[in-house]
């Protein structure tokens, strides 16, 4: 006979489990082991989340961080010569730079077309010695140099003066193909380092040079060179402050390490990026790839101003309007207050032609008019899971009678971006005429959330 009172075991009859967490886990160490992994799952589950999200946001970070871009030159419209070769020896290192200098202002003076001046007011009209290349010895000097003349000076004898420049805005957007890579602003390149030390104060073109800092690296880069949607290019080219884009790309190919550069190069423009002319040039090391760029980056402004000419480079004017074809916002709105005033004489017409209902059909025609409508502005989010339902919400709000103008101010493909609307009425009005085009529509304060 067993005796439960004299034992620390428990009798299988008259045992209960506890209700509560701690008792439960503290009476039976099965159930604290598996409480135990849960909690260790969660905590794994937690910092990994963490690691995500601090992972996604400094990759972010350093895509747009750091010390990346390159500024572009001021564009003046001083006479500059470049490739200018010297080779000079002297009794001294300094002697004979400078003696390679006055010989360099002199070749350049003549290939400007100057006539035969002295060294000395020569000198005076020079503004800037650029060094494309040099190598200096104790005796001798050999370089490549720019020589810049100052127009206001050198102009009375060289006589003309800068074009006028003709063009419209153009966001130039260089992009290089190296070793199967496409790249634009995303790291410095020597391609971006040549459009950015070209000086077109005297070209027809009006370039909108980015220095590809800051958002510049995501924003343009080859996908976006390279993408169709008209809304796309729209907000991209009014962000910085251009009419049409040009895409000048090179494909550079060294037939060994340290040896000759092949550089093909493709002038395009547009949207649809379509080609003007494509060229080839060859350097013979890495020490003449910059030399043959900055060559490069002339012939292809030559290309453009040929095209402005012809009448090639005049801005898309699919650009100006959206995909179904309605017209810029103010134009609609030109539209819309005729409509009001032609449907204003009609209905005073209908009020001549039955007198009897004088006091019923005049009494409308005094409400307000669309045209009379206060313009407000209101916040629209629209779920974009792709570019087709970005253009397409895009256009469809363009449509909406009263809408006088569509900004968008926030872009997030596979989520929810936010457009500003100016809206001739009242927030329930453009939420009313949404349902009726078969939105989904919530409305907040001074806010409205759309879906399809």
């Amino acid at each position: 006979m067993m005796v439960w009172a004299k034992d620390d075991k428990i009798s299988p009859m008259s045992s209960v489990l506890p209700l509560s967490g701690p008792s439960l886990r503290a009476s039976n160490p099965q159930i604290a082991g598996v409480f135990g992994r849960l909690r260790l799952r969660w905590v794994m589950a937690a910092v990994l989340a963490l690691a995500l999200l601090s992972g996604g946001y400094a990759l972010v970070l350093a895509q747009v961080s750091g010390d990346r871009g390159i500024a572009p030159t001021a564009s003046s419209s001083d006479i500059e010569i470049t490739g200018i070769e010297v080779d000079v020896r002297a009794d001294s290192a300094l002697e004979a730079r400078n003696d390679a200098w006055r010989e360099a202002q002199r070749k350049a003076w003549r290939e400007a077309g100057g006539p035969a001046i002295s060294d000395g007011q020569l000198s005076g009209m020079v503004s800037a010695i650029v060094i494309e290349r040099e190598r200096v010895g104790p005796k001798r000097y050999v370089a490549t140099l720019g020589v810049t003349f100052d127009r206001q000076r050198a102009g009375r004898f060289l006589g003309g003066s800068s074009r006028a420049r003709a063009s419209a805005p153009m966001l130039v957007i260089p992009v290089i193909v190296s070793a199967g890579t496409y790249t634009a602003f995303e790291v410095r390149n020597p391609w971006q380092r040549a459009w950015a030390a070209f000086n077109p104060g005297t070209s027809r073109m009006d370039y909108v040079r980015p220095s590809g800092a800051g958002g510049d690296s995501l924003l343009l880069n080859f996908g976006q060179a390279g993408r169709r949607s008209r809304a796309w290019w729209r907000s991209t080219l009014d962000q910085y402050g251009a009419a049409d884009v040009l895409v000048p790309i090179v494909r550079l190919e060294h037939q060994f390490p340290g040896g000759p550069v092949t550089g093909t190069f493709t002038a395009r423009y547009g949207p649809d990026s379509k080609v003007l002319e494509t060229f080839a040039l060859e350097g013979d090391g890495p020490d003449a790839l910059n030399t043959m760029l900055a060559q490069a980056v002339v012939r292809m402004d030559e290309i453009y101003e040929g095209a402005l000419v012809d009448g090639k480079l005049q801005p898309d004017p699919t650009l100006r309007f959206n995909g179904a074809g309605q017209a810029d916002p103010a134009i609609a709105r030109l539209v819309e207050i005729g409509r009001a005033i032609r449907a204003r004489e009609r209905a005073a017409a209908a009020a001549e032609a039955a007198p009897s209902a004088t006091t019923t059909t005049t009494a409308p025609t005094a409400q307000p008019t669309p045209s009379a409508a206060v313009v407000r502005s209101f916040a629209v989010q629209f779920a974009t899971p792709d570019a087709m339902t970005f253009d397409a919400t895009l256009s469809a709000m363009r449509q909406v009678p009263g809408v006088r103008g569509v900004a968008v101010t926030s872009t997030a493909m596979g989520g929810t971006s936010v457009m500003s609307v100016s809206f001739g009425g009242e927030l329930s009005g453009l939420a009313a005429a949404l349902r009726q085009r078969g939105f989904s529509v919530n409305e907040g304060a001074n806010a409205l959330a759309i879906s399809r």
